[in-house]
């Protein structure tokens, strides 16, 4: 084998090997971004969870009182009680 062909095989060796480990690497940080993202769109989603629990908790605890019960029957439903009228203004 000649030394110019010796060069080329090296050099056609080296090639394959940078494509090859460029194409890992490549992969591996569209791998990486996409699971960041992914992550974020969790985080965000958790901690809106989160808050819907902490307001559900808090609307849960005013129902057990028997007056903010009836307030919010009345304001959220419109019921009324017996023999009496309600009239209801919008703006």
């Amino acid at each position: 084998m000649s030394e110019k062909w010796s060069k080329r095989l090296w050099l056609a060796v080296t090639a394959v090997i940078f494509i090859y480990t460029a194409t890992l690497t490549v992969r591996n940080l569209f791998t990486f971004f996409r699971t960041e993202r992914r992550t974020k769109a969790l985080q965000e989603q958790r901690d809106f969870y989160l808050n819907r629990i902490r307001e559900d908790s808090t609307m849960l605890e005013r129902l057990s009182y028997d007056e903010y019960l009836e307030q919010y029957a009345r304001e959220r439903y419109h019921m009324q009680r017996p023999n009496e009228y309600i009239y209801i203004v919008e703006d």
